[in-house]
């Protein structure tokens, strides 16, 4: 049996293939400093890494971290804590903050500058770290590091640099800033905090277990005062990042229990749903669908609100925007607004029966303009829904074959052009 754990923890002994510790320690010191080229590497990078994020790029994204030099200094101070050697601790901290407030004027700069400051995907994944960030900071640190310490470097160092993400958290606290987005900015600076942590704290666990030789020597009392920092500062990270985590759990559980509902109570066959938006951050937490053509009734409405809790669904508000183009409660709703009578009325009843007619006659010559120019269309009908206060024209077509991409992209853009309208949707109707 001994025998059994002996080649065991052989086979597992992380002093194999060690580099000569002196050598790793003169490594970690010159990769440490900020000056010079290593500044102007990091200027670049936060360029490239902000330009990602902001078309979205995750291949640019990921290029930026791998030329990253933010993890020098994050190592740096795990090796000051694990060896007790609290001047390197201090040089890697200084470090640390002058390259995160240069990242931070950067890519300020760069999103204040820039015109385009829509809110990506890329954006949003790094203003809400969960417990799983956590996970990846330290195992992804633990790897960092044995590959720092070892003769052969091997492949880990730039998958760490991709999976530990640094630069992208600095990237869109920058963005926050320069957009005066601050929960941006306080979400993307915790996730970036968390990283900075974990991949210390994993160095400060390899160092130890490495058994690297300690630089001053110090008391038991300050030995623990050191343990019980670390421990203090894990459970500053860890518990905000455990109820994200939850609150992340909760939002997927719900949007699949919503589109469980929708799919079996408006089943694709009988309805086209035009629009679907779920919030989940309100309370009550909503539920926001439009149909192409058909309307509910108050107490359909009431009954379908009263199945969401047979899906699971509780503090849950379903809403049904009905059809706007509804000729009746326009001229209701216009009088009443107005509250107009007698002639008045009359000439504003005309007024909107002339708008009506001329709508549907310029719908009528559109449909046949995009037939004549589209010849694979055999037929067309436009209708039109209202999405936060903004009417956008929903085109149906019959096809034999679906259109390409190509000619549907043109598609689009004609109609844009002929509606006047900024949006436009297009679907296909089976023939």
């Amino acid at each position: 049996m001994n025998k059994i754990l002996y080649k065991f923890l052989n086979f597992i002994d992380l002093q194999k293939g060690e580099e000569d510790q002196k050598k790793v320690l003169e490594n970690i010191l010159s990769n440490i400093s900020f000056r010079g080229s290593n500044l102007w590497i990091l200027a670049c990078a936060i360029v490239i890494a902000s330009v990602g994020l902001n078309v979205n790029s995750t291949a640019v994204i990921i290029g930026a971290m791998l030329i990253s030099p933010l993890m020098g200094p994050i190592v740096g101070a795990g090796f000051g804590l694990g060896m007790y050697d609290f001047e390197l601790v201090k040089k890697s901290i200084k470090n640390l903050a002058i390259a995160t407030v240069v990242s931070l004027i950067v890519s300020s700069l760069y999103f204040y500058i820039s015109p385009f400051k829509e809110v990506q995907s890329e954006l949003l994944a790094r203003t809400s770290p969960n417990i799983y960030d956590v996970l990846i900071a330290f195992f992804g640190g633990l790897v960092g590091v044995i590959a720092v310490t070892r003769v052969e470097k091997g492949n880990p160092i730039p998958g760490v640099a991709i999976a530990t993400a640094l630069m992208p958290p600095l990237c869109t606290a920058g963005y926050g800033l320069a957009t005066g987005n601050y929960l941006f900015f306080g979400g993307a600076m915790y996730l970036y905090t968390i990283n900075c942590v974990f991949i210390c704290i994993a160095t400060f666990i390899i160092v130890k277990y490495l058994k690297y030789p300690i630089a001053k020597q110090i008391d038991l009392k300050h030995q623990k005062q050191v343990k019980q920092g670390i421990t203090i500062l894990l459970f500053i990270m860890i518990v905000p990042s455990i109820y994200f985590a939850f609150q992340l759990f909760e939002e997927k559980k719900h949007k699949q229990r919503t589109e469980e509902f929708i799919e079996n109570e408006f089943p694709q066959d009988e309805y086209t749903l035009i629009f679907q938006k779920t919030n989940f951050n309100t309370n009550p937490k909503k539920i926001e669908l439009a149909f192409l053509s058909k309307k509910f009734s108050s107490s359909e409405i009431k009954k379908l609100n009263q199945k969401l809790k047979d899906y699971q669904l509780p503090n849950t508000e379903l809403f049904i925007k009905q059809d706007t183009f509804d000729l009746k409660n326009d001229i209701l709703n216009t009088l009443n607004n107005h509250k107009k009578t007698g002639d008045d009325k009359d000439a504003l009843i005309l007024n909107l029966q002339k708008k009506i007619s001329d709508y549907q006659a310029n719908n009528s010559k559109v449909s046949k303009e995009t037939e004549i120019l589209f010849p694979e269309i055999n037929t067309v009908s436009i209708t039109q829904y209202t999405s936060k206060d903004k009417t956008i024209p929903i085109i149906l077509y019959k096809s034999k074959t679906e259109l390409n991409l190509d000619s549907k992209r043109k598609l689009i853009i004609w109609l844009k052009q002929r509606l006047e309208k900024d949006s436009v949707e297009v679907y296909r109707q089976q023939q």
